[in-house]
């Protein structure tokens, strides 16, 4: 089954935390499971980020202190994205029908077959004669 991708409102309205209609399962699965998980909840994070330190700069005052403001606000809400990525991420595909867990899972086998490729040539190459 190939995976649908949701236009640009419905990713939107998924960035934003709402749940996409049932054909964008297997998107969302990989949305939160890919090797680029990370930088995609950065695009995520920075739809619920970015209007608000658009909004700051737009107060009154000096603008090195609204530009300040911008970026302290930015650094906050990034860290605090960051840090809880892994449990935003499964809170995702729960919403999207799957069981908590899947999107780690995910993540896991595909890096563990990454990770017995990669042993597999270091032993080939270093420990050929000793194994």
């Amino acid at each position: 089954m190939a995976r649908r991708r949701p236009n640009p409102i419905q990713w939107l309205w998924y960035a934003a935390g709402g749940r996409l209609p049932s054909e964008f399962r297997q998107w969302v699965l990989h949305d939160v499971s890919s090797r680029w998980y990370l930088w995609r909840h950065a695009g995520r994070s920075t739809v619920l980020v970015g209007p608000l330190t658009v909004v700051w700069l737009l107060l009154p005052g000096p603008l090195w202190l609204r530009l300040l403001l911008c970026l302290m606000a930015a650094l906050v809400g990034y860290f605090y994205s960051f840090a809880y990525a892994d449990e935003a991420c499964e809170h995702r595909v729960v919403k999207h029908g799957f069981p908590h867990g899947t999107a780690r899972a995910t993540r896991q086998a595909a890096r563990a077959e990454a990770e017995a490729d990669v042993r597999a040539r270091y032993v080939a190459r270093y420990r050929a004669g000793t194994e």
